[in-house]
């Protein structure tokens, strides 16, 4: 990072941007396996794509890379305690965290207020992160509750729900 900039500084400026939060999935040798992942984005409708940006020390991207598909899961309002369980290293992410497979079956959430099922396209240098290009091949909405929210470290509502 450039030294002019305090890490402080740049984490928190940029928390002020309020994201969406997802989890992606995959199945890894029969197994589910995820990330909470904030930095997520839709990036193209022709052809039909979405971005994201998992920390190159991820040891879960490795393994839903190497599937080749995976589901991005958009968390509802009542799924923190989800994306907190998804974003821990060393433990079974998924102890307690309910899904059915998805199209491509990978772990849809259950609660999850929409899943979209990608295949790998590419991946571009991101510094500490990689940015991650996947093809949609089949999306659903499943739920019209509010979703979850994170802004400046710690996760809030939409107003009025």
């Amino acid at each position: 990072m450039d030294p002019t900039i305090p890490d402080a500084t740049f984490k928190s400026v940029l928390g002020r941007f309020c994201t969406g939060v997802t989890v992606i999935t995959a199945l890894a040798d029969g197994q589910p396996v995820g990330f909470s992942c904030q930095s997520f984005s839709s990036l193209s409708l022709d052809p039909p794509a979405v971005a994201f940006f998992p920390a190159r020390t991820s040891t879960s991207w490795p393994r839903i890379r190497a599937a080749g598909q995976f589901c991005v899961n958009i968390l509802a309002h009542d799924q923190a305690e989800i994306c907190r369980a998804l974003g821990r290293t060393g433990t079974d992410k998924f102890a307690g965290v309910g899904w059915v497979p998805s199209g491509n079956g990978a772990p849809r959430l259950s609660g999850a207020l929409a899943s979209i099922d990608c295949e790998l396209d590419r991946e571009i240098d991101g510094g500490d992160h990689t940015v991650v290009i996947a093809r949609v091949t089949a999306l659903t909405e499943h739920s019209e509750q509010p979703p979850l929210l994170f802004y400046r470290a710690g996760f809030e509502r939409l107003h009025g729900h």
